[in-house]
């Protein structure tokens, strides 16, 4: 990768240009940042052929077309043989083509950049992947940073970091940044994305927890290579642990405690095996019996195994190969032979706790508003406010609903009494739950001012109902309502 002398030049090149997410966006138009969405490059080939650095730019990294020399040291003034010579570009025949891709990233507040391998599959050209492929901006990582929390924190750790774009986040909240990874392509990818982007982020090289022993974190947040696949299997290194099974993520699972500052979090994108013999929530419970661990486990998705291994293979450009029947047999052999019957997707939120630990495992394949990280965060304040509260106890708490909620009710205009009434949330996991009449009250009164039994003891007054029997009947509904999030 490129020398530290001549990272500030290039990223003064790329700030030159123009070249952030919004130039890039401004340049294409609507319809050609779509099609480059679906991996079709036509659209944005045609939008940039006018000239100019930002378009020389996205047509050497992101389009990946060659581009005249004299194009190229315009937009790179100084660098075209530094980036030959790092084997970032290659230059031939007064052209030069990239090697790698520099992309353009940010959040609201932040332009950034990614250094990565090169979209795979442009223009339906498929191939089989070189097993050290470092992986860009995915919908994956692009899950992890929405669902990691982010309030300032001491050190902070990225395991299996790629390309870097944790550790960017991270960068942003975290007072120190360790990144790991075993690729050594990915090492020098995320060195180089951190020093861009003006970071200092602590990169080493290990397996796992290895290069971190006997060190802890107030916040762990990984992408791990959690694909289930045959052992001696592995193909992409930032997919395929080696591991049978859904072991690497047991591993992390079993191995977070010892890894964590007490009250840190440990957040986990993963997929996990269906046994046909087993209840999947009792199978990960397994994981977490004795472990001093909160934990929110949220399913988002399920996978049946013939349409897991097609996604899989074709990720790894496998789609077309001459082996593809007897590698997808022989995947589903496996498959049959561990008695997995489907695979599901989904986020673990683990913080270490001194307390009794509360867990929730739940499926969950409804409407997310992004970020979820708030939404966690705010989980684990319930977990602490309400953990070991009894009936009595719990009534004997002020809540207020939360500033996210809204009611809807439907019936006929006119009638006096609504048909049915639904509490919703907006943000984070858009839970709705039906509610009575008592419980909308309950709900609706709820401003931090009277206390959930003195309000069950109001609505008893006004509905001419038993104030004893009200409590008693309605003290699961406050929990489940205060679990849920609706009241806080």
């Amino acid at each position: 990768m490129l020398g530290s002398a001549h990272v500030p030049a290039l990223r003064s090149a790329l700030r030159g240009a123009g070249f952030t997410v919004d130039g890039v966006y401004a340049l294409l138009g609507d319809d050609a940042h779509r099609a480059l969405g679906r991996n079709q490059t036509v659209p944005a080939q045609r939008a940039t052929r006018g000239g100019g650095d930002l378009a020389t730019l996205v047509r050497l990294f992101a389009l990946q077309v060659p581009v005249d020399r004299d194009r190229a040291d315009a937009a790179l003034p100084g660098l075209v043989e530094p980036l030959v010579a790092a084997r970032m570009l290659v230059a031939s025949g007064g052209e030069v083509r990239a090697l790698v891709d520099v992309r353009p990233y940010g959040d609201e507040e932040h332009d950034w950049w990614i250094v990565c391998d090169p979209t795979s599959g442009l223009d339906g050209r498929q191939a089989p992947m070189d097993p050290s492929y470092v992986l860009g901006i995915s919908e994956a990582s692009s899950s992890l940073a929405q669902l990691t929390i982010r309030e300032p924190i001491g050190r902070a750790l990225d395991l299996g970091t790629g390309c870097g774009v944790q550790a960017l986040h991270l960068a942003q909240h975290a007072q120190d940044v360790v990144a790991t990874d075993v690729n050594p392509r990915a090492l020098a990818m995320a060195r180089l994305t951190a020093e861009l982007n003006e970071l200092d982020v602590d990169v080493r090289d290990g397996s796992l927890f290895e290069p971190v022993a006997g060190e802890t974190f107030d916040l762990i947040a990984t992408n791990p290579p959690f694909v289930i696949s045959p052992p001696g299997s592995q193909v992409l290194v930032y997919r395929d642990s080696g591991m049978p099974g859904d072991s690497v993520v047991r591993h992390l699972v079993e191995n977070a405690e010892t890894h964590l500052n007490d009250g840190g979090w440990c957040q986990i994108l993963a997929n996990w095996a269906h046994h046909d013999d087993l209840d999947w929530h009792d199978d990960l419970g397994r994981w977490l019996d004795g472990r001093p661990l909160d934990a929110w486990i949220l399913q988002r998705e399920l996978v049946d195994p013939a349409a897991y291994v097609e996604m899989w293979l074709a990720d790894a450009g496998l789609a077309t190969a001459p082996d593809y029947t007897q590698r997808y047999d022989a995947w589903l052999d496996w498959f049959a032979s561990e008695r997995i019957e489907a695979i599901g997707f989904g986020w673990l939120s683990l913080r270490k706790t001194s307390a009794t630990p509360v867990h929730r495992l739940e499926e969950w394949a409804g409407e997310i508003a992004q970020p979820v990280g708030p939404g966690v965060a705010a989980w684990g304040r319930r977990v602490d406010a309400l953990r070991g509260a009894d009936d009595a106890q719990l009534l004997d708490r002020r809540f207020r609903q939360a500033i996210d909620l809204v009611e809807e009710t439907r019936g006929a205009a006119g009638a006096d009494d609504p048909e049915s009434i639904v509490v919703r949330l907006q943000h984070g996991v858009r839970r709705t739950r039906q509610v009575d009449t008592v419980e909308a009250g309950l709900v609706g009164a709820s401003d931090g001012d009277l206390t959930a039994g003195q309000i069950l003891d109001a609505l008893g007054s006004l509905l001419g109902r038993d104030p004893v029997e009200l409590r008693q009947r309605y003290a699961p509904s406050v929990r489940e309502l205060a679990d849920d999030g609706f009241l806080v």
